[in-house]
């Protein structure tokens, strides 16, 4: 199913990348994994383009065809990229998908600006869908934008806080993550020309599913192998990143709670060892195994959402496997 959007997609979305002014252009086609830092072409590309099957398959659930939604799977591509350009830079992240960040290989202004570009310019492709995704499509995407963006300010002003309660941080992972997803299904549904009733249903399991997806992350962003995810080990550890796992830990009882609390406000830098000992604490303090049942609440109620919006069969089962796939990803 991946497979199938990146070849339905990804003309496209190169396509309408290829229209944006040429430093834009050129910083986001590096980031894309089509060329290398010096501008020449590199074979493949980058991301799972899992929105954009989500849109196809949502599309085709409520009875459209994929190639009404192209534009709508191209807009949430662009967007969710846009998020992770700018991420990596509020993070100061230097590695993504085995390679060096955008804004360390272009600088700071480069990457801002390239994230604004593709920003804009999933707002000019939407506006052009054909059907109800063209028509109202815009507003979808501006309230999932904005919250995003709340949920990003929330996730940057909990770094500086002492203490962040286990519900801000699901609240937030639901408005990082949740919305887009959110939104690729609502726009996929919108284009294949359901009503009202199915774009809730799906869109909350949207909600749903891009939680187990944030969930599922944060789990990997300390125990996942660098060689499969791409990025750092322990890196959200090493930058003291209040994750679910580890806020989970800070809010249990019990002394490994409290050593957890001590070496993570320490001001010192830890050493390897000492953020393997971290991740130990996170562990025993119980932080794994709450991430781990709240995942498979999440994708409980995903599932039943998914019932309840009645889709073709095909898309049904579709959405299922990627559901599934979300929360037992290793990668």
């Amino acid at each position: 199913m991946l497979l199938d959007a990146r070849a339905l997609v990804d003309p496209e979305l190169r396509t309408a990348v290829g229209s944006l002014p040429a430093p834009a252009r050129n910083v986001a086609a590096y980031h894309f994994g089509w060329k290398d830092e010096r501008g020449g072409p590199r074979p493949g590309g980058a991301g799972k383009f899992l929105r954009p099957a989500l849109v196809l398959l949502a599309c085709e659930g409520v009875g459209g065809r994929p190639e009404q939604a192209i534009q709508a799977a191209v807009t949430v591509e662009l967007v969710h990229n846009m998020s992770l350009i700018h991420d990596d830079v509020i993070d100061g992240d230097s590695l993504r998908r085995h390679r060096p960040t955008v804004w360390s290989v272009f600088g700071l202004p480069a990457a801002i600006l390239t994230g604004d570009a593709l920003l804009s310019l999933a707002g000019r492709i939407l506006s052009n869908a054909p059907g109800p995704a063209g028509v109202t499509g815009g507003a979808w995407l501006d309230d999932a934008v904005q919250e995003l963006i709340a949920g990003e300010f929330a996730d940057s002003a909990a770094e500086k806080r002492e203490a962040v309660t286990l519900e801000e941080c699901v609240a937030t992972a639901e408005a990082k993550t949740g919305s887009l997803i959110a939104l690729s299904c609502v726009l996929g549904a919108l284009a294949g020309g359901a009503g009202e009733t199915k774009v809730g249903h799906l869109r909350s399991f949207g909600r749903h599913v891009g939680a187990a997806f944030q969930l599922t992350d944060d789990l990997l962003g300390i125990w996942g192998d660098p060689q499969i995810t791409g990025k750092p080990h322990l890196s959200d550890l090493r930058s003291r990143k209040k994750s679910l796992p580890v806020v989970a830990a800070l809010t249990a009882p019990g002394p490994a709670a409290r050593e957890l609390a001590r070496l993570y406000q320490s001001p010192a830098t830890h050493t390897e060892a000492e953020l393997m000992q971290v991740a130990e604490l996170v562990e025993v303090a119980g932080g794994r195994a709450w991430v781990e049942r709240e995942a498979g609440h999440r994708l409980t109620e995903a599932m039943a959402s998914l019932e309840a919006a009645d889709l073709a069969r095909p898309a049904y089962e579709g959405l299922s496997a990627l559901t599934r796939m979300i929360t037992a990803r290793d990668h």
